[in-house]
């Protein structure tokens, strides 16, 4: 019998990263090493996530789809996707700018790289000050003039930026210019797919004193130049009911304050459900079994389970499904 699931996390090294995620989680890593990224449920190909906890520990996810399909999925995602799992749901620590970058739409993605596109959602944990970062054109454009004053260094002219508080939220489309500035602590939604295209890199260089890879004429292919909207979501935060942030045909995404117990019925969705943890501790159960979800986890339910309990004095919980 399918149970509520936790994962491995899987740790990304990034020029930009920093120490906050192997300290939350309570994972060593050495001291020289920048962590900018943990998924914590992932099915690319090269990151399959693995079970950490019950009977089905050290299987990974194409393991799980391949035995269980619909009941962990929903029939109707597994009929969309089979065995490739939807959803890439991963923790940022920005401890420097991220590259200003885009990603690509299905359609693109499929014709150049045979991969599903990526469009993606941002919720803000925690945030230092004076920390910002950058969603949408500052206004409409073009190509020539994006190239003009990309040539010419003045490219963060055409680049809408946002000072950036905890609970913030922004929906990201494929085609929107992005980057994630400094001091932002951030959960991130997406399709999965691992195609970005870095327009600019603030001229650093990694350990070895290279610089990473730019992707211009992809990025110019990708790029929404009409998009001046920010991107950033207004929501609800009443207490122990869903609040919805976001949803498109890729996901939805609400968010769960959860104080004392709360009892949720998934039997109208014919999907899975993630839950992540964005603050506080929380305990959840289903199917008998009780795990504690603690900041920067997550959990998959299975589509196959209905019943979920969460008991908390005091958690944020994003709740995501198809």
């Amino acid at each position: 019998m399918l149970y509520p699931l936790k994962f491995t996390p899987i740790l990304k090294e990034m020029i930009w990263g920093g120490k906050k995620i192997p300290s939350t989680l309570n994972i060593d890593t050495p001291d020289d090493v920048k962590i900018g990224e943990s998924f914590a449920v992932s099915g690319l190909k090269n990151d399959l996530s693995v079970v950490s906890n019950g009977s089905l520990a050290g299987n990974n996810m194409l393991d799980l789809i391949e035995k269980y399909k619909g009941q962990l999925l929903g029939e109707e995602v597994y009929q969309q996707f089979g065995t490739n799992f939807p959803l890439l749901i991963k923790y940022i620590d920005a401890n420097d700018d991220l590259s200003i970058q885009v990603h690509p739409n299905d359609e693109l993605a499929k014709e150049k790289h045979d991969s599903f596109g990526k469009t993606e959602m941002w919720y803000v944990m925690a945030t230092e000050k004076d920390a910002s970062l950058i969603s949408g054109f500052s206004r409409k454009t073009d190509t020539s003039e994006f190239d003009k004053l990309h040539s010419s260094g003045r490219l963060m002219e055409l680049m809408q930026k946002h000072t950036t508080a905890e609970g913030d939220a922004f929906f990201i489309p494929a085609g929107k210019v992005h980057s994630i500035g400094s001091g932002n602590l951030v959960a991130e939604i997406q399709q999965t797919s691992d195609i970005t295209y870095r327009i600019y890199d603030f001229d650093r260089k990694d350990k070895m004193g290279n610089s990473r890879e730019l992707h211009h004429e992809l990025a110019m292919d990708a790029m929404n130049f009409t998009d001046d909207e920010s991107g950033k979501v207004n929501y609800q935060n009443k207490e122990n009911t869903s609040n919805q942030i976001a949803s498109c045909q890729y996901f939805t995404t609400n968010m769960l304050c959860v104080k004392g117990n709360v009892s949720t019925d998934y039997s109208e969705l014919d999907s899975f459900v993630i839950l992540m943890n964005v603050g506080g501790s929380c305990q959840i159960s289903a199917a008998e079994v009780s795990i504690e979800l603690n900041e920067m986890e997550a959990v998959l339910i299975p589509a196959s389970l209905n019943q979920v309990v969460l008991q908390s004095d005091e958690a944020k919980i994003l709740e995501v499904y198809i």
